[in-house]
């Protein structure tokens, strides 16, 4: 960290909570971006699957009633189908939540990136003004 008024080293000491105040500035804005970013996502996603789970709802409820009354003769084989369908479904559906959660990168990747490289050029920084 030199200084740009060529004061020294004293000049750049000066400098040192001012550059430290600026990163974690900048840092705290976009950990504040990424808040709203994830916000917004799972808002969106929460009113998708609500949707999703009432139009579902009412197309299955439709389809038995539908398949009940035109195959009223075996009733109790449509319900049992229908009843093994719906439980499938149900699997297949906890199955692609569990896997969805597992790829998520995490909340605050790129804070937590940006962060790890302001410390790998501060130790470079550091190292190379103490080479012994």
């Amino acid at each position: 960290m030199r200084s740009a008024s060529g004061g020294g080293p004293f000049a750049a000491l000066k400098n040192i909570p001012i550059t430290l105040l600026t990163m974690a500035q900048t840092r705290l804005q976009l950990l504040g971006n990424e808040l709203l970013t994830e916000k917004n996502q799972a808002l969106r996603q929460l009113t998708l699957v609500l949707a999703m789970v009432v139009f579902m709802g009412l197309g299955l409820l439709f389809g038995v009633v539908l398949a009940l009354t035109l195959l009223w003769e075996q009733r109790l084989v449509v319900l049992s189908v229908l009843s093994l369908v719906f439980l499938a479904s149900a699997v297949a559906c906890y199955v692609a939540l569990q896997r969805s959660k597992r790829r998520s990168d995490g909340m605050f990747a790129s804070s937590l990136a940006e962060l790890q490289e302001d410390l790998r050029q501060l130790k470079a920084e550091q190292h190379a003004q103490n080479p012994g």
